[in-house]
């Protein structure tokens, strides 16, 4: 069953000269800054619960990045609840997930985008042992080739608090976006995120303040809100 694509969405796109807009393009200029000497180029996204905007920033970041002449590869590994496949694809038959089930090759899984510069692998057939696909040398050896034809590759996770998916794509990223929803992250689950972080020794690049009032936004953050 195909589902509606909504390029609406994708704000980087449909309306650049947006404040919206201009916030990713700081957050852009923040992580390159931040990894200047440092070999930064699969940077992971994941929140602490559900709901917080971590697909949508992916997506966007993705498409920035994209658009200042860095090959871009969007990567979806939250298998369990995938949802970029929605901001560019009709549908999620085949990706990720299958890939690393030997099921399909790779160049069967990734797919142009009406973005020039950037490319897309969906998460697939949803699988019963997400966890275990992740941890596979197969994973390991596809962010090899990625990192080796691209110049950026952004993946997407499932909130870190909910499932081991997140950590274990963390272990294996240069770095790690936790997107929080303005007011809303409470204090022990942040020291739970940083916890579960630090266990697979993640390098926690900054945190994405999501959906603040522009008026209600703390200039000191780390990075601005994106929507």
């Amino acid at each position: 069953m195909q589902q509606q694509t909504d390029k609406s969405l994708i704000l980087m796109d449909t309306n650049p000269e947006s404040p919206y807009s201009e916030a990713y393009r700081k957050l852009r200029t923040n992580i390159e800054f931040s990894s200047v000497g440092k070999d930064v180029k699969v940077l992971m996204f994941t929140s602490s619960q559900k709901g917080e905007g971590k697909t949508h920033t992916a997506v966007n970041l993705a498409v920035s990045l994209a658009q200042a002449g860095k090959r871009t590869i969007l990567v979806d590994a939250d298998l369990r609840a995938p949802s970029v496949h929605r901001y560019f694809a009709p549908n999620n038959l085949s990706g990720l997930a299958n890939y690393l089930a030997m099921q399909i090759p790779l160049e069967q899984i990734i797919m142009d985008t009406h973005i020039p510069g950037l490319a897309l692998i969906p998460a697939g057939a949803t699988p019963p042992n997400s966890a275990e696909l992740l941890t596979m040398r197969r994973m390991d050896a596809l962010l090899d080739i990625l990192k080796e034809k691209y110049d950026m590759v952004i993946i997407d996770t499932p909130p870190i608090l909910k499932v081991a998916d997140a950590q274990i794509v963390a272990a294996r990223a240069d770095g790690v976006l936790l997107v929080v929803e303005y007011g809303k992250i409470k204090q022990e689950w942040a020291k739970k995120v940083k916890t579960s972080l630090a266990q697979v020794n993640a390098n926690l690049l900054g945190i994405v303040i999501n959906k603040a009032n522009r008026s209600d936004f703390d200039a000191t953050a780390y990075y601005g809100a994106a929507r």
